[in-house]
């Protein structure tokens, strides 16, 4: 049924939103004179990597520099790309890759190699999941590029703390998951990102529980990488 519903509302989003993402796309070519895609190697169920499509945020080549995380202030974002940023725009051509079967709609966030490396045997049990473009981790860490460039060290941080606890929030809602609490998560999606982004800094941003997950109170958490 999961998959059902995958392909019945990113077909359905892909046919409603082409023209946004003609705008998009013209808006970020136009911007630099760039391309208007960007694709990552991320790794997936079963371990296996694919490209995850995004329209581009940053300039040319950024991807040489070797920085994996984004903080806030990232000179490497463009103009366009810090607007597609906060309102995640960007992360609209990810419908194609769950019409390919590579991702799903709600799944965990699929990570880099890099990070994937530091996973210990528990946390290898996410990549038996197929990942998704938002989950209830994504809600909770939704200003995770904040929470970071507060730190001196963020790669750190993300690794030792902000990974673990997003594993770990998963797995919480993929025990219980059913394709119905997996609409609910898309809703409050939709609603954190509509929601001013001054009202959002002011609720708590404590995780939320996998009960919390299925149902409407997860769009009160604090949508992540």
């Amino acid at each position: 049924m999961k998959r059902v519903v995958d392909v019945a509302l990113s077909a359905l989003a892909l046919v409603l939103l082409w023209p946004l993402g003609l705008v998009v796309a013209a808006a970020v070519t136009l911007g630099d004179g760039g391309p208007a895609f960007f694709r990552q190697e991320r790794v997936g169920r079963g371990g296996r990597t694919f490209r995850m499509w995004k329209f581009r945020t940053m300039i040319v080549g950024s991807e040489r520099s070797g920085r994996h995380l984004t903080v806030s202030g990232d000179g490497r974002i463009t103009r366009v790309g810090a607007a597609l940023r906060r309102t995640k725009l960007d992360e609209l051509p990810q419908l194609l890759n769950v019409l390919r079967g590579e991702m799903s709609l709600v799944g965990p966030r699929p990570e880099v190699p890099r990070y994937v490396a530091f996973y210990n045997a528990e946390q290898r049990r996410v990549l038996r999941l197929t990942p998704g473009i938002t989950d209830p981790a994504s809600l909770r860490y939704r200003d995770e590029s904040d929470e970071l460039s507060g730190s001196a060290e963020p790669e750190r941080v993300y690794v030792e703390r902000i990974m673990p606890e997003k594993i770990r929030l998963n797995l919480a809602y993929a025990a219980r998951a059913t394709w119905r609490s997996d609409i609910g998560v898309i809703w409050a999606t939709a609603c954190t990102l509509l929601a001013p982004r001054r009202a959002r800094s002011s609720q708590p941003r404590s995780a939320p529980s996998a009960d919390d997950s299925a149902g409407g109170s997860i769009a009160r958490s604090a949508v992540g990488r």
